[in-house]
This record gives C-alpha cells, structure tokens and sequence, in this order.
C-alpha cells in the first residue's frame, strides 16, 4: 500500500509497484559550476568518516560546484596556501581542515575556506562532536562553504524522511539530505505511507494502516511519543502542515467520497474545505498558507487544482496531459513540481506558476513524491534509474542529478525536511 496506490484505488486507476534499494551517484553538467578543491582533513583517515569526501558530495550534489582532485594534498587549516598553485590547477576556491581525538572521545573538527583567486581566507568553524556526528559536522562545513560561496543558505545538514519495506516489515526511516545514518522512527508489520515534516521539524505526520485501516499520527522525533490526529469513519489519509504548523490539511471519506479537510494540530473537529462530488485528495499548503493546492479529478482526469484555505472556488492548475498528481511547492512560491503521466510513464515535471510554463525534470518512467529542498534549490523524489528503484535528488534544471544512499528493501514517498530551529 502507498500513497499512489490509494489515489489510484480512488481514482478507479492503475497503480505502481513500490520502489527499492538506492545509492549515491552524481551524474549530469551543469552551467556555471564553481570549480572548488577540498584536501583530505588531516587526520581524517583514523576516523570512521571521511569528511573531505562528505563535504565534496554534498557541494557536487547542489549542482554549484565541480570537483577539483586535492586527493595528493597534505593541508590543514592552518597551512600557508600557495594560491598560484590552486588557480593553475583551476580551482578558485580551496577547503582545508583537520580532524583531532580528543581525550573524551569526541572529535574537534576544524576547516577552513579560502579564495584562490583573490589569495583571501574566507573563514571557517570548529565542531566538538561525537563519532556519531562526524558526518553532520561535514555537513554543517558544506552549509557554511555554500552560503559563503552562493549567498544562499545550504540544505546539507537537514533531513529526510522515507518510507521503507522490507518483506513484511515497513519502516519510517529519517535520514541525512544525503540519505545517510537513516534512523527508524517507526517499524510496524502494517503499511506506513504518506509522511509530512512539521514546519520546525520536530515532528512527522503520517498514516499507519495498523488498525487494519488508514489512520493519521503526529510523532514527536526526540522522544517517539505519538498520538492519533485523525481516526474517523472510512478513510483518513495524505496529510500536510500549514506553513505556521498549527494546521494540516487531510483526505477524509467520513462523508462519502474523498474531500480536503483542515483540521487543527492538536485534534478535534475537522472542517471540510472541498464541496465536490469528485475524488479531492493529495493537498499542499501555499508557502504563506493562504491557498491549497490539490489534486482532484472533477474535470473527468486527475488533476492540480487550487483554492483558497478560507474556502471558495477552485481554480484548475495544470492543463497538459490527462493525468498529474503530487503537487509540490517550492519555499518562495513560485514554481510547483509534479508527477504527471506519459504514454503510461510516470515523470517528473516543474511548472513556473506565474507563466504556466512545464519543464521536464527526469526522462524517467516511474517518479514519485517530489519534494523541495528547504532552500528551494533542489527536489527529492523516488524513482527507477538503470533498472533499479532508487531515491533521487535533482536540481531544478534537471542537468543534475543524484542518487542518494539508504536502506535496502523497496523505498518510496520521500518528504525533505525544513531547516532545523533551536530548541
């Protein structure tokens, strides 16, 4: 059971089989790449991790940057820079650091950016963690560089959340953006589908079928406490957060077919949004809450479709092709990614809501659940690549592309998560 499958079950349509086993692989040019070098840490090969190898995956993965070879290199942070050397080998910017036990156990990461071009030192952070927290350290180094290097926030130290299976067993993994050290939240021998990041990423809403029928819970991360949001009669499915986390939106078929509904984060009382007599499910908030997009088939195919959260008439989005699914918005409002359906292939595409204009993000046959990075740059979706069902990252061109790492077994319905605040 996924998310698809209980649209297309609506809907009266075909479903997919699931999806499974991925790992990392960048592939595609971009334009504009930032050549960048970044030199083993020293000392980082009595560590678990290899951090100067992280921190280059994560920069490759955002489509900005092109490896420079540094392997040779013997630099730290605190090393004098030849900068004629570096801009011979055409790198304009450097990444040096060190990797140090310390008496505790932890490890005090330090790095340190430099501009080869202008021969300036751009900065750089120390980290005191745990070996549990190397790669997070990486990726809070790779953050820092790219916002140095872009002026936009990096998303490398934020999470994922997938659902996974195994034979009989269904896992709610959380992950690293880079689907690394994922982490079960929940295993249950009953289908897991449908999870969606609270806005300051504490918690997940999702559906479990273990009570032999479609039930929405919010789980607090830190402390696995759960509670049921959403048990009402018939069907109680596809949820998702209003951008002030107070809110979410959910699929019910407590009246009949199914509708859009808003319903308040604590429980209660749902109230219904959509008045059709047509299958309205799969809602996504507009980033400043003021209007659902959704899914609908009441012009004969399924389609997006938009309303405002207040109620009133709903306006058709997508027009091409006779069937698109899984509205996504991105953080700024302005361009919503989907699945739509070609010749019986599933892809992924990316609309610019201001001119309607699609562009085609993946020639794939199988896309589902895209999902925006928090910082807008890049979209998760689950796929099949080369003949295996992968988790996959693409940038907003869709000329780079990654296939993240993960746990075995079938993988679908990816959700990245938001920028983690402070407790």
């Amino acid at each position: 059971m996924t998310r698809r499958s209980l649209i297309a079950a609506a809907l009266g349509l075909p479903a997919l089989n699931a999806l499974a086993q991925f790992r990392v692989e960048v592939t595609g040019v971009g334009l504009n790449q930032l050549p960048i070098a970044v030199a083993p840490f020293r000392g980082q090969a009595q560590t678990p991790v290899a951090l100067a190898a992280v921190l280059m995956a994560d920069l490759e993965r955002s489509g900005r940057f092109k490896s420079i070879d540094a392997a040779a290199s013997a630099l730290d942070e605190t090393s004098r820079i030849d900068f004629a050397q570096w801009r011979s080998r055409g790198a304009d910017a450097l990444v040096t650091g060190s990797v140090t036990r310390l008496a505790d156990g932890r490890y005090d990461v330090r790095f340190r950016l430099w501009d080869s071009v202008a021969g300036q030192d751009q900065g750089g952070q120390a980290y005191v963690v745990p070996a549990s927290d190397l790669r997070l350290a990486a990726h809070k180094a790779a953050d820092y560089i790219y916002e140095k290097l872009t002026g936009e926030r990096g998303v490398f130290s934020t999470r994922i959340a997938y659902v996974g299976q195994t034979g009989r067993q269904f896992n709610l993994w959380v992950a690293d953006a880079d689907g690394e050290n994922a982490q079960s939240a929940l295993a249950s021998p009953e289908p897991i589908i449908s999870p969606a990041w609270a806005p300051d990423g504490r918690s997940l809403a999702y559906v479990s079928f273990e009570s032999r029928k479609p039930v929405v819970y919010v789980h607090e991360l830190s402390s696995g406490r759960r509670r049921l949001l959403a048990n009402f009669r018939g069907s109680n499915s596809a949820p998702a957060w209003a951008p002030d986390g107070r809110t979410l939106a959910l699929t019910l078929t407590r009246d009949g077919n199914s509708q859009i509904y808003l319903i308040d984060a604590r429980g209660g009382e749902p109230r219904r949004l959509t008045q059709s007599s047509a299958i309205d499910t799969e809602a996504c908030f507009s980033p400043d809450g003021r209007q659902i997009y959704f899914v609908s088939d009441r012009g004969g195919t399924p389609q997006i479709y938009r309303m405002p959260v207040s109620g009133g008439a709903a306006e058709r989005v997508t027009f091409a092709g006779d069937y698109n699914i899984s509205p996504a918005l991105s953080p700024d409002g302005r361009s919503m990614a989907f699945i739509t359906r070609t010749g019986g292939a599933f892809r992924l595409q990316l609309m610019d809501l201001g001119s309607g204009a699609v562009t085609a993000l993946s020639d794939g046959g199988q896309d589902e659940s895209p999902s925006f990075a928090p910082n807008g740059r890049l979209i998760v979706y689950a796929s099949r690549q080369g003949g295996r069902d992968a988790l996959m990252t693409t940038t907003l061109d869709g000329k780079i592309k990654a296939r993240l790492a993960g746990k075995g077994g079938e993988i679908r319905e990816p959700d990245w998560g938001p920028f983690l605040t402070s407790a």
